[in-house]
């Protein structure tokens, strides 16, 4: 069975955005792409929310035809443009990327169908909203945060407001030398 993975950067303080919805707080280096990589190539789909699938869908697309695109950014959307890609929005009608599917409704059952396909696993990217919802839901098998060593002190938060306490094993953890801490949770059972 394949499992839902959540891949988010994140703050110290637990933020996924700052207050204007900006990462350029995230620093992003040849190491962090590295490490990307791998979690990519773990990958059999990738899950958005709604503006991180606009953002991707007006984005990757520009890179196919872009002659000074980076091997990395090439090869990332020559990926995204083929494999099945998931949308989570309740507020959106139809998709019109290459290979995506739109859930809108019956979310947990949707999810659960596609975590019963073989494959590898489902991965939501960013995403906080979306996150927070599959979060409710129970849906979430594992979590890669990349802890970035900046404390925003507001912006966006997957894991505020719930109510609940999540327990997390922790699976795996490194240290990049930009000071981010790269850790891997599953839920505690």
């Amino acid at each position: 069975m394949r499992k839902l993975v959540l891949f988010m950067h994140v703050s110290l303080d637990g933020y996924a955005s700052d207050s204007n919805g900006g990462l350029d707080w995230i620093p992003y280096n040849e190491e962090l792409e590295k490490y990307a990589e791998e979690i990519v190539a773990e990958v059999g789909a990738p899950v958005y929310g709604r503006t991180t699938y606009r953002m991707m869908e007006s984005y990757w697309p520009t890179m196919l035809d872009n002659p000074n695109a980076s091997r990395h950014s090439m090869e990332h959307a020559k990926w995204v443009q083929d494999v099945k890609k998931i949308v989570i929005s309740g507020t959106m009608d139809k998709v019109e990327w290459n290979n995506t599917m739109l859930i809108k409704d019956n979310i947990a059952d949707e999810i659960k169908v596609l975590k019963e396909q073989p494959g590898k696993n489902l991965v939501i990217f960013g995403s906080p909203g979306a996150a927070k919802t599959l979060l409710k839901l129970g849906l979430i098998d594992e979590f890669l945060l990349t802890i970035c060593p900046v404390v925003l002190g507001g912006g966006k938060s997957v894991f505020d407001g719930g109510g609940e306490k999540i327990r997390l094993k922790l699976l795996s953890s490194r240290t990049l030398k930009s000071g981010i801490i790269a850790a891997r949770y599953e839920l505690e059972k």
